[in-house]
């Protein structure tokens, strides 16, 4: 799977998914943050799933209809529980992701949106 993993979302875990064979690049690589928005398009020009902890990538493809490949949004934990809800994620809701749906994970609780059409 292609990932873009956005730098609050950490360097441990784009380097866990690489591990894991997954094609990964990370924003952080690309220079200063650019914005929220900026980060959601390269994803979706790469056809990248986007990784991140930041509420507001939600609210570009909901409200404002912006394009996208997927989004994982993982919880403002430490960087070995992010990667354990990483890994629950890609074995239960790989599928998901393929279908380019929202997966919002929340405590031990895990969310799946489809996008609007």
């Amino acid at each position: 799977m292609r990932f873009l993993v956005d730098r609050c979302a950490g360097h441990r875990l784009a380097e866990w998914l690489r591990r894991q064979g997954h094609d990964v690049v990370e924003s952080r690589d690309r220079g200063p943050d650019p914005g929220d928005q900026v980060v959601l398009g390269w994803a979706a020009a790469e056809d990248r799933v986007l990784v991140t902890m930041d509420k507001d990538f939600g609210e570009f493809i909901y409200l404002e209809g912006s394009p996208h490949c997927g989004l994982v949004r993982l919880p403002e934990v430490p960087a070995d529980r992010r990667i354990k809800l990483m890994a629950e994620v890609l074995e239960n809701h790989s599928q998901d992701l393929a279908k380019r749906y929202i997966i919002t994970v929340r405590g031990d609780r895990v969310r799946i949106s489809r996008p609007p059409q």
